[in-house]
């Protein structure tokens, strides 16, 4: 492959993961926003609407960089969603490390939540259960009925990123006669 080549090549990336960026940034329902802001932030709309968007962004570079067929993948999302941030109009020049602090805390805690393995929680519950704790404060447990209600959006959010991943990097294709882990070999 020549320079020219891997310099498109490069640029088909990046366009891809700007793209997947945009898709997992969109704004959280408004119902789901109000929810929340009734639920664990004590009414303040704004704090629940950047826990939810902190939400959706980490879900979607987890997402990214556990199921994208290329390695590249999960470091090109991150490097659109830091773009986005920067050029986000709802954060002030002065708040944009806080911003990115914040953001890197829960995507921290989210990727320890997808790493626990053990019985107990699914996933989604575990995932929201810590944007509980994050909107209301670590001194209040969230309730297993708050816990519940948030996991089925959490699942959405799963499920959406992995769509919007496919649809904008591919889908694994496999022959019919081939097991995956015989590629492996």
């Amino acid at each position: 492959m020549g320079m020219l080549d891997r310099w498109r090549t490069e640029r088909d990336l990046r366009a891809r993961a700007s793209a997947f960026a945009a898709a997992v940034a969109r704004e959280p329902a408004p119902e789901l926003v109000a929810w929340l802001a009734e639920t664990a932030t004590g009414g303040d709309v704004d704090h629940a609407a950047w826990e939810l968007r902190y939400a959706r962004r980490a879900i979607g570079l987890i997402a990214a960089q556990r199921d994208a067929l290329d390695d590249r993948t999960g470091s090109l999302v991150a490097a659109a969603l830091t773009e986005r941030f920067r050029a986000d109009p709802r954060i002030a020049r002065s708040r944009g490390e806080l911003a990115e602090r914040q953001f890197n805390a829960r995507l921290a805690a989210f990727g320890d939540a997808v790493r626990e393995r053990g019985a107990g929680a699914t996933l989604p519950e575990r995932l929201a259960a810590i944007l509980l704790r994050f909107a209301g404060g670590e001194g209040n447990p969230p309730s297993p009925a708050a816990v519940q209600t948030l996991a089925a959006s959490i699942t959405a959010m799963l499920i959406e990123a992995n769509d919007e991943l496919r649809r904008h990097f591919g889908q694994v294709a496999l022959p019919d006669d081939v097991k995956p882990s015989a590629l492996v070999r």
